[in-house]
């Protein structure tokens, strides 16, 4: 260890203090996104159960946002959080379509959860599939790119294709599960267990 003499102390600057300081704001704007995110998410649809559905699109797509930064062997930096937050806000979007097309069936007079979960389910997955990828493709030149300003694209496309992937899969496979367990309590329990293959199923 390097012995300073009395007086003097010894202090990191440069882009080591940017990315110390970038780090500290960034903590507060990831939170602050994510509450945004669900307090605009309750204003929209009037419920906390619908919100707090809607919102488990968030974890499922930051896992594979960490899982894509793990298989690129990439360290978690600025650009990827900024990844994350734009992430986050892609992945809601699927949940909103799904979540309010099953509202749209019940003002219809589906009464039946399992009815509705399955048609909607059929009905919005081109939607779903297509959002994520639009959103993916226009982010693969970014995530190969070896140009200039690459070190910070990489991350940040990378982070958004993976979560997509596994966001739009989960959104598509756990969230009616999750909507069917919400909003119906069934006598039979092994009848949770199916939901996803009744929501599934084609007609």
């Amino acid at each position: 260890m390097l012995k300073l003499p009395a007086g003097y102390t010894m202090r990191f600057g440069g882009q080591f203090e940017n990315l110390e300081a970038a780090k500290a704001r960034l903590s507060i704007a990831v939170p602050v996104a994510l509450a945004l995110i669900f307090v605009l998410l309750f204003f929209t649809f009037n419920s906390l159960k619908e919100s707090v559905l809607i919102f488990t699109a968030i974890p499922m797509s930051a896992i594979g946002g960490v899982l894509a930064l793990w298989l690129r062997d990439m360290p978690f930096s600025i650009s990827a959080g900024v990844g994350f937050i734009a992430l986050f806000g892609v992945a809601v979007l699927n949940g909103i379509v799904l979540i309010a097309y099953f509202n749209q069936l019940e003002k219809e007079g589906i009464a039946d959860v399992y009815e509705r979960v399955r048609r909607g389910a059929l009905v919005r997955l081109r939607p779903v599939l297509m959002t994520a990828a639009v959103a993916s493709l226009g982010f693969l030149p970014m995530a190969i790119s070896q140009g200039a300003g690459a070190e910070v694209q990489r991350p940040l496309a990378t982070v958004v294709i993976g979560g997509l992937v596994t966001s739009t899969l989960l959104t598509l496979v756990v969230l009616p599960v999750l909507y069917t367990m919400f909003f119906y309590q069934p006598r039979n329990k092994k009848a949770i267990g199916v939901a996803l293959l009744i929501s599934l199923w084609p007609s």
